[in-house]
């Protein structure tokens, strides 16, 4: 069972939190194997930008949005990698006027987070269980925990959301697969995992294009990319880059895969994303993709694909161009 599960059910089982008889619970950011039973599922709105999680809450029969709609009575908020974004769910959930929950492991910073709301609201019993820690408050003012909604500006005007890959700086890896493309990437592309764009970009600048497709599990990022990537051959799709079909066969793939599932580093993510490029290529399509040195990405690049060549990378991260992408056998 998840870890967050027993928080929550030992919580709302002993009365250490509590939540109105009545009205809506939102629920922000809670992860797709959270155990969410011990809530009313029928006056729940989950809240979850990321696709994967929110597909898999919204065929567990919640009500899911990518924002939060409509009036609520409380509100359970669910800590995040990021302490910025964290800082601002909880700054949306206390502008709802109920009470708010909030949970999260110890690897989420949770207790520095308690400290900090301590300062600002009164907060009620603690529950610490499973190396994380539960608990409700209720007033105090975070609105200067919002964050600019607008997002922020990068060098080249890029513009980033706290919480997105890369939120503070364009990534070294992408920077290094942006300079090793080759001049003329042409006909149809697609970025995986496109985050806020800026590979997409380096792309459109190449000679030859018709199509891109940019493809992002992260909402949020997606409609950074919206803002960042404004050539007319742009596409975005908000969806699982592992599970996501091109309307046609491509002729070039491009990625920095993610290698974070959760808080633990996955390559099996970026595996995934390996055998997904695979089966969208041409039989003359190529491959085009950065990974940090120590990721074992190698066994299926040459598993799905018939040419690999490794590129001149930098001190962190590789550089690999694979052609003669393999079917995979049904």
């Amino acid at each position: 069972a998840p870890l967050s599960a027993s928080r929550l059910n030992i919580a709302l089982r002993d009365g250490a939190v509590m939540l109105p008889e009545s009205g809506r619970i939102a629920v922000f950011r809670p992860r797709a194997d959270m155990d969410l039973s011990a809530l009313p599922q029928d006056r729940v709105q989950v809240i979850q930008g990321f696709r994967p999680d929110h597909d898999a809450l919204a065929a567990r029969g919640f009500d899911t949005g990518v924002a939060a709609t409509g009036d609520f009575a409380a509100a359970l908020v669910c800590a995040t990698r990021s302490r910025e974004e964290t800082r601002a769910l909880v700054a949306q959930a206390a502008a709802l006027g109920g009470p708010v929950l909030v949970d999260g492991a110890k690897t989420d910073g949770i207790e520095s987070l308690l400290r900090d709301i301590r300062k600002r609201a009164e907060v009620g019993e603690v529950v610490s269980k499973a190396h994380g820690k539960i608990f409700a408050f209720t007033g105090g003012d975070f609105a200067d925990w919002a964050g600019d909604p607008a997002g922020r500006e990068l060098p080249g005007g890029f513009v980033t959301r706290a919480g997105v890959f890369s939120a503070d700086g364009i990534d070294a890896g992408s920077q290094a697969l942006a300079r090793a493309l080759p001049g003329s990437l042409s006909g149809h592309v697609a970025d995986l995992g496109a985050g806020w764009g800026y590979l997409s970009r380096a792309i459109l600048e190449r000679k030859g294009g018709k199509e891109l497709h940019l493809v992002e599990a992260e909402h949020a990022a997606l409609d950074c990319a919206r803002l960042n990537v404004t050539d007319a051959r742009a596409r975005f799709h908000w969806a699982d880059a592992t599970r996501w079909r091109p309307p046609a066969m491509l002729d070039a793939v491009v990625m920095n895969p993610p290698f974070h599932a959760a808080r633990a580093a996955d390559p099996g993510l970026g595996r995934a994303f390996i055998a997904a490029a695979a089966g969208m290529l041409k039989p003359s399509g190529k491959l085009w993709l950065v990974a940090n040195r120590h990721l074992p990405y190698e066994a299926e690049v040459q598993a799905r694909f018939g040419a690999v060549d490794e590129l001149a990378g930098t001190g962190g991260f590789k550089l690999i161009c694979a052609a003669k992408p393999r079917r995979a056998r049904r």
